[in-house]
């Protein structure tokens, strides 16, 4: 095993990066910890926020430097790059500017004498995934090294530069040796981490296997353990919905990074067998105009999967989908040029036993339901064992309120197919996991809120 940079637009190799040896990774753990112990925690909110302030600062002077990155190694289509390092710019930007606001102490309502600190914990352990190569980090990353802790990062074997770029970031902003620190380790010596008392959380984003492997092994170490795993995230349009605007948003939300993301639209559920016939064929009609090509040609739609793996993955789900009655309304095959390319892919027909109407399809594969009545459509909406994201399409926003109100995920967004922000929580439910990232909620996951109880001795 070994990182390497294989760019999905031609399959070609470019970089490989060995692992590290048990030594180097716990001399690495070594490092941090006393970093924490002797010098980060006991520096000032204000003083940790300035060169996380100021790693934003670079970011943003090295723009075209960082976007070229992910471009390489994982495919992503230019435009989306620059897009992801403006987002990690103001992730960094809003910890550096609210972290002693976020951090200061609260006075519990009716209980006079009484306060409750935030302190940092110590060392933080995160495995992060390829699809998002700085977004991921960032969401750990910021708001824990504002708030004390330090953090060792293992980052996806397949994006290695940005792992790099990204642990340069803070040492070009003043962070100390041992503040941030990137690892090249195996599934073995992550596991050998969590066991070691001196790590004393656990931050994962990635699949559903993996994030209960690393839950259980946190469990048994008794250690916190934040994960965002997969989702199944449904678009419900409604009657009121206008189609176009519906038609637009699902398009983009289900093919936005090449449908690689965990909050992309994976299912449209519409209401009303007319309106579905008429979505459907506007669908079809926009998967067909998309632009398939190379990530750098700026009038690129659709790039390449990340990697051969997950191109020979999403096949197998949809040979599989078809064999048990599924309909493939478009698309469904490789793309025959170099590189890891499908085409944009809508399924329909997909009963309850179909392996479909339960899995994640991680790449720009569109489940389409017509179904007669809200109700059935908050039904099917609801039947997953997922529940990251959702999304409803109404022209009447309190009425898609109250639909919202009743789908069983972290988050819904009416109206758009996805709107990221600093200041918003990110997080899901059931099999997609536990644990907030992101705005206030994100930096209080990993601090130990301390009372301290002055008695009255008067």
């Amino acid at each position: 095993m070994s990182f390497r940079t294989i760019n999905p637009a031609t399959g070609k190799l470019v970089e490989e990066f060995s692992l590290q040896s048990d030594e180097q990774v716990f001399a690495a753990l070594t490092k941090a910890d006393r970093r924490y112990h002797e010098d980060w925690k006991h520096r000032s909110v204000a003083e940790r926020a300035r060169i996380v302030g100021r790693a934003a600062q670079i970011l943003r002077e090295k723009r075209d430097e960082y976007a070229k990155y992910p471009i390489v190694e994982m495919g992503k289509v230019t435009r989306y790059s620059y897009l992801e390092v403006d987002l990690v710019a103001d992730i960094l930007d809003y910890y550096a500017k609210h972290g002693e606001k976020l951090l200061g102490p609260q006075s519990p309502p009716g209980e006079p004498g009484a306060t409750v600190v935030a302190e940092p914990i110590g060392v933080l352990l995160a495995i992060e995934p390829w699809n998002f190569p700085y977004y991921q980090l960032a969401r750990v990353a910021a708001p824990q090294l504002v708030a004390g802790n330090v953090v060792m990062m293992k980052h996806a074997e397949n994006v290695p530069q940005c792992a790099l770029a990204f642990a340069r970031l803070f040492e070009e902003a003043g962070a100390p040796e041992g503040v941030y620190t990137n690892i090249f380790c195996s599934i073995e010596q992550v596991a050998k981490l969590i066991d070691d008392f001196r790590v004393r959380g656990v931050a994962l984003t990635g699949s559903e296997r993996a994030g209960a492997s690393v839950g259980e092994r946190a469990g048994r170490n008794l250690k916190k353990a934040i994960l965002e795993l997969g989702g199944s995230d449904p678009a419900v349009i409604l009657e009121g919905a206008p189609l176009e605007l519906a038609v637009e948003q699902c398009v983009m939300g289900r093919t936005f990074n090449s449908g690689q993301g965990c909050v992309n639209i994976k299912r449209v559920i519409v209401v009303g067998k007319e309106r579905g016939q008429k979505m459907l064929a506007a669908l079809k009609e926009r998967f067909q105009a998309l632009k398939i090509g190379d990530p750098t040609d700026e009038t690129t739609d659709l790039g390449p999967l990340a990697s051969e793996r997950a191109l020979k993955g999403l096949l197998e789900q949809i040979d599989g989908a078809k064999a048990a009655g599924a309909r493939i309304v478009y698309g469904g095959k490789r793309v025959d040029r170099p590189g890891f390319y499908l085409e944009p892919t809508i399924i329909t027909d997909i009963a309850e036993d179909n392996p479909l109407y339960q899995q994640e399809a991680f790449g720009p594969v569109l489940s389409f339901y017509v179904v007669n009545s809200e109700e059935e459509a908050i039904e099917l909406a609801n039947a997953t064992k997922y529940g990251l994201g959702a999304f409803v399409f109404d022209a009447d926003v309190e009425h898609a309120k109250k639909v919202a109100s009743r789908i069983e995920s972290g988050m819904v967004y009416i109206n758009s197919c996805f709107v990221d922000s600093p200041g918003l929580p990110f997080g899901g439910i059931k099999n997609s996991g536990f644990g907030r990232e992101l705005s206030e909620l994100g930096i209080g996951e990993f601090l130990n809120r301390k009372l301290v109880r002055v008695a009255n001795v008067g």
